[in-house]
């Protein structure tokens, strides 16, 4: 059974059945934020720490394995599917995963529409990028209810697991826009000096906040009961499971395609700049993040720069053989999974829990060997 391929003249992998065996996952980011996206559009992303700082829930050695990610449903009709198949895992007319050096794009069809997702963490942000372009090529006018999905971590990923005593009490969000923006902003009152939020650049037919009104009393992820309906809630999570969900009505002419961006992003203020007013959070670097990436023209230009700076990366140390296989791993992906392998060393992987502190003397060694030619200075650091 073949899963994919290699494209060499795009330094990607392509995958093009969902139904691998195995997930199979990218690592995104560069400096301080970083995500893991498996080819289903599965897996979680942190701020520099997996435990301490994570910001969205992933489901260890869950049945099915890869349970929680970014997912995003369209609603066609009463026609439910998802473009990166899961979570809703119905059958596609087409689908096909693109990793790449630090992004990864997503494409799958059904009944007429082309949805496609790129992912990506920009160099200087502390966010995650979704760009989601919908195209009618049905030869009709359609008009789509899109749901976009992401569950929030109360930070501290190993006790998010386990107190639930005291979690289940602490859940706290805000709304901005008429729910454009979700924030989460568990324990900023109280302790904490950052905070996290879910931005799209247009305005919403609804939104959730809560995970228990988005998905209904008896159902999951494939099947969450505002998605079904196509009723956004409107909730406003008050404890128990935050979560960010978008609601968004598209209507296409044949031929017509749109282009959204949704914003995954982390603040940290400065403990004395923390409050706008009093009991009224900072949110001006979440709003600066937002305007920066407010249209596709940027996110163009951000992913433009990143496969720049993958690109000098990979120009400092060539080979040449009659070999292709060994001019491609020793040129793209041995390289590019040292560099992975450096950013992230053991705080995660994506069926370990993210929560380990297994990185001493030797192993920091081992982390440099395959990149000092790239990034002397760090490694120096």
């Amino acid at each position: 059974m073949k899963y994919g391929r290699f494209d060499d003249k795009k330094k990607e992998y392509v995958i093009t059945t969902p139904t691998t065996p195995y997930p199979w996952i990218n690592y995104l980011g560069t400096q301080d934020f970083f995500s893991l996206v498996s080819n289903t559009a599965g897996g979680y992303c942190f701020y520099k720490d997996a435990r301490l700082r994570r910001i969205t829930r992933y489901r260890y050695n869950n049945v099915p394995v890869d349970m929680n990610g970014r997912y995003f449903y369209i609603n066609d009709n009463g026609k439910v599917w998802s473009p990166g198949w899961k979570p809703v895992k119905n059958d596609l007319d087409s689908y096909e995963c693109r990793h790449g050096m630090g992004y990864t794009r997503i494409r799958g069809s059904k009944n007429g529409i082309d949805a496609a997702v790129v992912m990506f963490v920009p160099l200087d942000d502390d966010a995650e990028i979704h760009k989601v372009t919908v195209k009618n090529v049905s030869g009709r006018k359609k008009t789509l209810a899109l749901f976009s999905s992401i569950e929030f971590c109360l930070w501290n990923a190993q006790d998010d697991m386990t107190n639930f005593q005291r979690n289940l009490n602490t859940g706290e969000v805000e709304i901005e826009e008429g729910g454009r923006v979700i924030y989460h902003t568990t324990e900023y009152r109280e302790r904490r000096d950052h905070f996290a939020f879910y931005s799209v650049n247009c305005p919403v037919k609804g939104f959730d906040s809560s995970r228990d009104e988005f998905l209904g009393a008896n159902s999951g992820f494939d099947a969450p009961e505002t998605v079904m309906k196509a009723k956004p809630r409107n909730s406003v999570a008050d404890g128990w499971h935050p979560m960010a969900s978008h609601c968004v009505e598209i209507s296409l002419k044949p031929g017509e395609e749109r282009t959204l961006v949704f914003v995954l992003g982390y603040v940290e203020n400065d403990h004395n700049d923390k409050w706008e007013s009093p009991g009224a959070a900072n949110k001006a670097k979440a709003h600066a993040l937002m305007q920066k990436f407010s249209d596709t023209k940027a996110v163009d230009a951000a992913l433009k720069a990143l496969g720049a700076y993958w690109q000098s990366l990979l120009s400092i140390y060539s080979v040449k053989s009659p070999d292709a296989k060994l001019n491609r791993m020793v040129n793209i992906w041995n390289q590019y999974q040292c560099m992975v392998t450096f950013n992230l060393s053991r705080s995660a992987s994506f069926f370990e829990s993210g929560i380990g502190r297994g990185m001493g003397f030797r192993d920091s060694n081992q982390d440099i060997l395959g990149c000092t030619h790239q990034i002397p200075e760090r490694v120096r650091q």
